[in-house]
């Protein structure tokens, strides 16, 4: 497997592991006693911290990235193994 195909699908794992996360670990402003701004959503974060997000989906795509290129080269789960109708 050539680098850019490898960087190519660590790009595509951090990109869904960026957005399955976006939800864990935010506190909202009444979780935080903070007063809301008239029109708020409840579900607003109190403070996102973009660049916290991003390297903890980076750290995460990593070992998944290797994983799946371990599995490309060694061939743990083949297509058969998806094959639920035969």
């Amino acid at each position: 497997m050539e680098i850019g195909s490898v960087l190519a699908i660590y790009f595509l794992f951090f990109v869904g592991v960026a957005f399955i996360s976006l939800p864990f670990g935010v506190r909202t402003d009444e979780e935080m006693g903070a007063e809301m701004v008239p029109g708020q959503a409840e579900s607003a974060p109190h403070k996102f911290a973009l660049w916290r997000h991003l390297g903890r989906a980076a750290l995460i795509a990593v070992p998944v990235t290797a994983l799946y290129v371990a599995n490309y080269i060694y061939g743990w789960v083949g297509i058969e193994w998806l094959d639920f109708y035969n």
